[in-house]
C-alpha cells in the first residue's frame, strides 16, 4: 500500500537528468527496491505502478525510473544501449543509497529483467531479484526490429516503429546487445531469484525463462503467468504479479519487529496513493490494505469501498459478539457467517423504522444483516442470536450515531 508517491530526479550515465518516482509505504520501511521497466517503456506502465504499490503495501519502498531518453527522462535514446542501461541502474542504486538506503531488492520487466540480472551480482546490498517476462540474453530484444537489421548494419542506423512510437536504433546498440553474456552473470549472481513468465508470451518466449532458471543457482523459483500477455496489460495479471513478488520477497527480509505497548498504533491512518482517482492506503496498527471505489463510479476496484468496510465492520463485530456469548454460555454452536448489504432507502419505505424516522423524509442508510450458522441454526436460539447481534458495539454505533470531530493541520 503506497502511503505517498513523490517525484525525484538523479543524474544518469551520460549526465542527463533521469525522472523517478518513489513509492513509500504507510508505516516503517522494511527495505528499498529498485524497479527497471521494459524496452522502450516507462516507469508509469500499469505493471510498474501496481508492483510498486503492492510492494509498498508490504512495507517495501520502491524507486522506479525512466532510462535515458525514455518517458520523462532527458537524453537521447539513440545514444543508449544495454550497457548504458546498466550504468543508469548503477546510478539509481547509488543515488538511492546516498539519499535513502541501498536497494535490497531488484525487480525487472522484460529487458529491464535482463538488466537487473546483469547487475545484481555487483550490488552487495541486493538480497533478492525478481524478473517478469525477461529474455535470457539481452540480444533477444533485436527481434523487435529484425526487419531493419540489415539497414542498420549498412547505414549505421534506422528509424524503427516500436509500439506506435518511432525510435532511432544505431549499429552500436545492436553490437552492444550481442556482446553481452547474461548467462554467465546469472550463474555468478548469488542472489535469491524469482522468475515470472507467461507460457504463451508472444514477445519473449517461455524458453527464455527455462534458460534463466537453468543458469541460476539456488535459491530460485519459477511462477507461471498463465493467460497473461508480455506487458501485463490486464490489471488482474499485474495485480497477481505484484502480490506474488511482495509475498515471495518477504522471505528474504527481516520480519517486521513487533510493536511494544508504547509503540502501538491506536489510530487508523488513511492516505491517497496517487494511483487512480480514489485509491487510498489504510494502516490499522500492523495491518495494511487498499481501499478504492468500484470501476463503475470511476475507481480502480483495487480494494473494498468505504461502505464495504463499514459493512465488514458490522459483520465482523456481529460474529465476534455472538462467539463471545456462546463461549460464555458454553453453547454448542457452529461457525457463524454474517452477510451484510447496504442501501440508501426512502425513510417512508423503511418498514423497520419508527414512525418518527419515517416521517423525517429523505433517504436513510439501511444495513441488512443475515446470520447463518454452520450445521443450521437451532430454533430455540434464533431469537436469542438476533438479540445478541443487536448488542454488537458497531451495531449500536450505527443505530445511535456518533460525533465526528475534524481538525485540519
Amino acid at each position: 500500500m503506497t502511503a505517498q508517491t513523490i517525484k525525484a530526479e538523479f543524474e544518469g550515465h551520460s549526465g542527463a537528468k533521469l525522472a523517478a518516482r518513489l513509492d513509500f509505504p504507510a508505516g516503517e520501511i522494511r527495505a528499498w527496491a529498485l524497479f527497471a521497466h521494459c524496452f522502450t517503456c516507462s516507469k508509469d506502465t500499469l505493471a510498474a505502478k501496481r508492483i510498486s504499490g503492492e510492494l509498498a503495501r508490504a512495507g517495501i519502498a520502491v524507486m522506479r525510473f525512466d532510462f535515458t531518453g525514455l518517458g520523462s527522462s532527458d537524453g537521447e535514446f539513440a545514444s543508449t544501449n544495454f550497457s548504458s542501461n546498466l550504468e543508469d541502474l548503477r546510478s539509481a542504486a547509488e543515488w538511492l543509497a546516498v539519499h535513502y538506503d541501498a536497494p535490497e531488492i531488484l525487480v525487472g520487466h522484460s529487458l529491464g529483467g535482463a538488466a537487473v540480472l546483469a547487475i545484481a551480482g555487483e550490488l552487495k546490498s541486493v538480497k533478492a531479484v525478481a524478473t517478469i517476462g525477461a529474455p535470457s540474453e539481452a540480444s533477444h530484444v533485436i527481434h523487435n526490429f529484425k526487419d531493419h537489421v540489415d539497414e542498420i548494419h549498412t547505414s549505421g542506423e534506422a528509424e524503427v516503429d516500436l509500439g506506435g512510437r518511432t525510435f532511432t536504433i544505431k549499429r552500436q546498440f545492436i553490437d552492444d546487445l550481442n556482446a553481452s553474456n547474461l548467462s554467465e552473470r546469472i550463474s555468478h549472481m548469488k542472489k535469491a531469484l524469482l522468475i515470472l513468465h507467461a507460457p504463451r508470451d508472444a514477445v519473449v518466449g517461455i524458453d527464455n525463462a527455462a534458460a534463466i532458471f537453468t543458469a541460476a543457482r539456488h535459491p530460485k523459483s519459477f511462477v507461471s503467468l498463465d493467460g497473461a500477455d508480455h506487458l501485463l496489460t490486464k490489471q488482474a495479471d499485474a495485480n497477481y504479479v505484484a502480490d506474488v513478488i511482495a509475498s515471495w520477497v518477504s522471505r528474504y527480509l527481516p520480519a517486521e519487529a513487533p510493536r511494544t505497548e508504547d509503540e502501538a498504533v491506536e489510530d487508523v491512518v488513511v492516505g491517497e496513493t496517487g494511483q487512480g482517482r480514489f485509491q487510498v492506503s489504510v494502516q490499522a496498527g500492523p495491518h495494511r490494505f487498499l481501499a478504492d471505489e468500484p470501476a463503475d463510479v470511476g475507481g480502480s476496484d483495487t480494494g473494498p469501498s468505504p461502505y464495504d468496510l463499514m459493512s465488514a465492520a458490522l459483520g465482523a463485530c456481529t460474529a465476534m459478539t455472538l462467539r463471545m456469548y456462546v463461549r460464555l454460555k458454553k453453547l454448542d454452536l457452529g461457525l457463524v457467517t454474517v452477510k451484510v448489504s447496504h442501501n440508501k432507502v426512502h425513510a417512508a419505505d423503511c418498514l423497520e423504522c419508527t414512525d418518527e424516522e419515517r416521517a423525517s423524509g429523505g433517504k436513510i442508510d439501511r444495513f441488512e444483516r443475515i446470520i447463518s450458522i454452520d450445521g443450521g441454526t437451532p430454533d430455540a436460539l434464533a431469537d436469542k442470536i438476533a438479540e445478541i447481534a443487536g448488542k454488537c458495539p458497531v451495531h449500536r454505533t450505527l443505530e445511535h450515531g456518533a460525533k465526528v470531530v475534524t481538525k485540519v493541520r
